[in-house]
């Protein structure tokens, strides 16, 4: 009870539960517009959609854990400031909200998902194959119950996204992009242009005299910011995951010869089969059309006479245990390759079942898998330690114990950040290096605070605890901290001023009738040809200039963030024609297609949206996002 007390009254950051394995909507919702009605809410609840009602905690958990996904892919952690500049607050948002919006119209029209559509999906996933390649249960609910799911809440999960999925896919069916625009954009993406171009350097600028005194003085006082100190915090963190208690661990031949015995089938690649079936309503048809296959009616045939697709019809090259009807998997594994069977009575009606190609099973031995059993034995073990040290971690916090006291005494070794900044740098200007990749345990000391018992953050299937040990305000820096930065600043924005007069000079008298060629001799720099190039090519400013210009049009811009600056005229224009059965032309047109659809399917949402009622907690999204620290 006093822990519950000492975290019910800690920060407002919350345990952030993962939702990776929830699957991937197949809309794009960050296009998504929702009705900005802000009203008054309890302090507990972010939203409401129809009848479906958000908490500020649910919300929390959902945008913590998609800024620890962006973490991961950019390789460092992303604040709460970053991530409001990308408008990541309001994707997710719009997301969730959208994602409400469907679950509401799924049940105000009584859609539905079969258990067995819902199991294959869960069999076909990936994250729960083992090292066979197979669907494996105890991997199953091991990666589920690290995410905070049971079985039946999981399940539940995926309906819903399946359901999702299909009104998603009923709105955007049959959307064709018209082929003007594919046309347009074809003509837009393929043009070429060719240009002579000359660039500036800091040579073309001339001697650049040191500043005096008072000029530079001047010049920090127009320009502080850039050199201001940044705030900096000493943080204190420890990790306890299965990657970092499994470096410890070793696993005898012995066990690991043990573990592989009793797993030899799982372990294993099964037989696998290329399996087909029609489902009939009754018997006698089912009865009817084995006969005829018999007399030399092919089987593809009699699924084109009853309208199957190949995707009703093939259940592809597959194990046993991959189908999902057990009648079917005894009579497809029974027949040799090429036979179609008797009437089978399967859970879905009366089956006739082929069989094409066969590929025996393989079962490997110990050597070659050993060091693959060896991990899985040392990660299965270090899942049970990490339980038990998250308990005795959260006894020696909820008495009172620092981080670091609460890791010397469990023999942990906790890792110490004297000053860090909220880019995750030290005062150095490097990358701290000693926090984890993925790890966003910056950003969520930046919003707590010295002495605040922090709620412990899921990272890599186990949990990081971390402390704010002190504050470093950030401050302006003098002059005489930053003097050599400050001068070399000054130097490349008078290198790059005197680019530019010297860069718009040329460019009048290009205007004016002189060449290219003359100007590039007096600057003593001479000319270059890029030629044949597309909107894609680089550097992306030079390019963009040029498209942006006129056939035997000249102009400049700068390059190298202003160190250089490119003199050109466009020489060439080139528009090639559409080819609309090229493989670009396909591309272009699928991805067209995508849009199309996911714009549809955003308008639906909308209409939704707006039919049912959205109503948001201005405040709790403030505080949820950081937008109120």
């Amino acid at each position: 009870m006093l822990r519950g007390m000492r975290k019910a009254s800690s920060n407002w950051l919350g345990k952030t539960i993962m939702a990776a394995v929830m699957g991937v909507l197949i809309v794009s919702f960050g296009i998504w517009g929702i009705a900005d009605i802000f009203k008054g809410f309890g302090q507990s609840t972010f939203a409401k959609v129809g009848g479906t009602e958000i908490s500020a905690e649910q919300f929390r958990q959902i945008y913590t854990d998609r800024l620890q996904q962006l973490g991961r892919q950019f390789g460092r952690p992303l604040t709460p400031d970053q991530a409001r500049a990308f408008g990541i607050d309001r994707q997710v948002l719009q997301q969730t909200l959208a994602e409400a919006a469907l679950d509401e119209e799924a049940r105000r029209t009584g859609l539905n998902q079969s258990d067995a559509e819902v199991l294959r999906t869960i069999y076909n996933d990936p994250n729960f194959k083992g090292l066979n390649g197979q669907f494996d249960p105890q991997r199953f609910q091991s990666v589920i119950r690290n995410f905070g799911y049971t079985e039946g809440r999981y399940i539940a999960e995926q309906r819903r996204v399946g359901l999702r999925r299909q009104i998603a896919g009923t709105i955007s069916s049959g959307i064709e992009p018209p082929k003007s625009m594919v046309e347009a954009l074809t003509r837009f993406q393929n043009e070429q242009r060719s240009i002579d171009y000359v660039t500036l350097g800091a040579a073309q600028a001339g001697t650049i005299d040191p500043p005096s005194p008072e000029a530079l003085a001047a010049y920090f006082e127009d320009h502080k910011v850039p050199f201001r100190a940044p705030e900096y915090r000493k943080i204190a963190f420890v990790a306890i995951t299965p990657e970092e208690i499994g470096k410890w661990e070793t696993v005898s031949d012995e066990d690991a010869r043990k573990i592989f015995e009793e797993r030899k089938d799982r372990l294993s690649t099964p037989e696998k089969r290329e399996v087909s079936q029609i489902v009939f309503p009754d018997a006698g048809e089912a009865q009817a059309a084995r006969a005829r296959i018999t007399s030399g009616t092919s089987f593809d045939d009699i699924a084109n006479e009853r309208k199957l697709s190949p995707a009703d019809v093939n259940l592809g090259l597959v194990a046993k245990s991959a189908i999902l009807d057990p009648a079917v998997g005894d009579a497809a594994f029974s027949l040799p390759a090429g036979e179609v069977s008797q009437p089978v009575q399967g859970r879905f009606g009366i089956a006739l079942v082929k069989v094409g190609k066969i590929e025996p099973g393989v079962t490997p031995s110990y050597e070659s898998l050993a060091p693959q059993v060896k991990n899985e034995i040392a990660t299965e073990r270090a899942r049970a330690k990490v339980a038990e040290l998250r308990d005795k971690m959260e006894d020696e916090r909820g008495g009172g114990s620092s981080v670091i006291d609460a890791a010397q005494k469990l023999k942990l070794t906790a890792v110490t950040i004297d000053a860090v900044d909220r880019s995750g740098r030290l005062p150095n200007g490097q990358v701290a290096s000693n926090i984890p990749r993925g790890l966003d345990v910056v950003s969520q000391a930046f919003n707590s605070d010295v002495g605040v018992d922090n709620d412990p953050i899921q990272f890599n299937n186990g949990y990081v605890w971390y402390d704010v040990l002190g504050i470093t305000p950030s401050r302006e820096r003098t002059l005489d901290e930053v003097r050599d930065q400050v001068e070399a600043k000054w130097r490349d924005d008078q290198i790059s001023a005197k680019l530019r007069a010297k860069a718009t000079e040329i460019v009048q008298k290009l205007d004016s009738g002189a060449k290219l060629a003359d100007e590039a001799a007096a600057a003593g720099v001479k000319v270059e040809t890029s030629a044949n190039f597309n909107r894609e090519a680089s550097p992306a400013g030079v390019i963009a200039a040029a498209f942006r210009t006129a056939k035997d049009g000249d102009g400049q811009t700068s390059t190298a963030g202003g160190s250089q600056w490119v003199v050109f005229r466009v020489t060439n224009v080139t528009v090639p024609p559409v080819d609309f059965a090229s493989d670009a032309a396909k591309q272009l047109t699928e991805a067209l297609r995508r849009s199309l659809s996911d714009e549809q399917v955003a308008q639906y949402v909308s209409k939704i949206e707006s039919d049912i009622g959205v109503t948001v907690n201005q405040a709790a999204f403030a505080q949820v996002t950081g937008a109120n620290n």
